[in-house]
């Protein structure tokens, strides 16, 4: 097996529960689902024994079974799995490297795009029509425009993030609001979180401290009706705006709401988040939407990059969290992602929207996201521009 082929193989493999990518343990009865410890597991077993294999043949499956998830080397092509022992995961054996950021001719390095010549740029663009993310000047206080959307959202939508998120799967749009009304917002977030209205950034059904070796963020959860939300509000309808009018566009999906949005804050000293994927379950979230809050970032002293792993290609996207930038992508398992190390404070705003027929299939079966993540909002209502 190829290097290239195992680390796609790899790519394919997340927790059933949280959606995390390493370490993970497989189901000793199927081998077809992973877990990232034998608590989510656990956890998961109700849901996953409907379709564990072993349930079909009416086996007892009083109590699941866990053993590691072994990416196979390239000169053991045929490498099994170690006995299995039954409740006790085992430590997964060392694997050698196929890191997709380095150089090659095989592997051109961070997300270069399609073979026909397009560049980055062909899913960055700023929102005030300055030209192309690398014509973007910035001040030492910040960006330099101020950036308030000059063509119509519905234009915007259509002509830009639609066909955008339709051929790449990721969209990013640069000085979305301008900077006085990001200000405005990075000083609302600030004041939450001075109040200490944060707290630690939870799994999906996590009742133990362990997530902190997992995310390292804190967050809320921020309607925008809140007394001293009222620019956050704003950002909110503003995105609501771009979404409205790229809805029944964006791949099949009819997207009918969003969850609150979730303030996040990586207060430094190394913080970030492993690589993950947002909906592994088919929990009704469909687009992930971030806006970044980080005056003057230089990702190589700061470091904090969110890291796409596109599924099925071998480059990555690397986007830097910069002051009043927004960006979209697929919540499911087409595009994993981490939040690299962060070394300085780093605020973001995150909104997930949701499919209408994703998420009624998810109630039926229980699959809605724990906590705020499960809670849907409807879309504000048009804002004025």
């Amino acid at each position: 097996m190829s290097c290239e082929a195992s680390e796609l193989n790899r790519d394919r493999q997340y927790c059933e529960l949280c959606g995390k990518m390493d370490n993970l343990l497989k189901c000793g009865r199927c081998r077809n689902s992973f877990y990232c410890s034998k608590e989510h597991q656990k956890q998961d077993w109700k849901k996953h024994k409907l379709v564990c294999k072993e349930a079909k043949k009416g086996q007892s499956l009083s109590q699941p079974l866990v053993q590691p998830a072994v990416q196979p080397a390239e000169h053991e092509p045929h490498q099994l799995c170690g006995a299995e022992k039954e409740g006790e995961p085992q430590k997964t054996p060392a694997e050698p490297e196929c890191n997709s950021a380095s150089q090659s001719a095989d592997d051109p390095g961070p997300f270069n795009l399609p073979a026909d010549g397009e560049r980055m740029r062909d899913f960055i663009t700023p929102a005030d029509g300055s030209g192309s993310m690398s014509d973007t000047k910035q001040t030492r206080d910040g960006i330099k425009t101020n950036g308030q959307t000059k063509s119509r959202p519905q234009k915007f939508a259509m002509e830009y993030i639609v066909p955008c998120m339709n051929k790449h799967g990721i969209c990013v749009v640069d000085n979305f609001l301008g900077e006085d009304r990001g200000l405005c917002i990075l000083e609302e977030v600030k004041s939450l979180y001075d109040t200490g209205r944060f707290t630690d950034g939870q799994l999906v059904s996590q009742k133990s401290d362990s997530s902190k070796d997992i995310r390292g963020d804190k967050i809320t959860w921020i309607e925008g009706k809140e007394p001293g939300c009222e620019k956050i509000g704003f950002l909110m309808s503003r995105v609501d705006d771009l979404v409205r009018h790229c809805n029944g566009k964006l791949g099949n999906y009819k997207i009918n709401g969003r969850t609150k949005a979730m303030v996040a804050c990586y207060p430094g000293n190394g913080t970030g988040y492993v690589r993950h994927v947002d909906n592994p379950n088919g929990d009704g979230r469909c687009v992930t939407c971030i806006y970044y809050l980080n005056r003057n970032w230089d990702a190589k002293d700061h470091g904090g990059l969110l890291r796409i792993f596109p599924e099925g290609k071998a480059q990555f996207a690397d986007i830097e969290p910069r002051f009043d930038r927004l960006l979209f992508f697929w919540s499911d398992r087409r595009n994993p992602h981490e939040v690299q190390p962060a070394f300085s404070t780093r605020y973001a705003i995150t909104v997930w929207y949701f499919d209408a027929e994703e998420r009624a299939r998810a109630k039926e079966k229980y699959l809605t996201g724990a906590g705020e993540k499960g809670v849907k909002v409807e879309l504000n209502k048009p804002s004025e521009v």
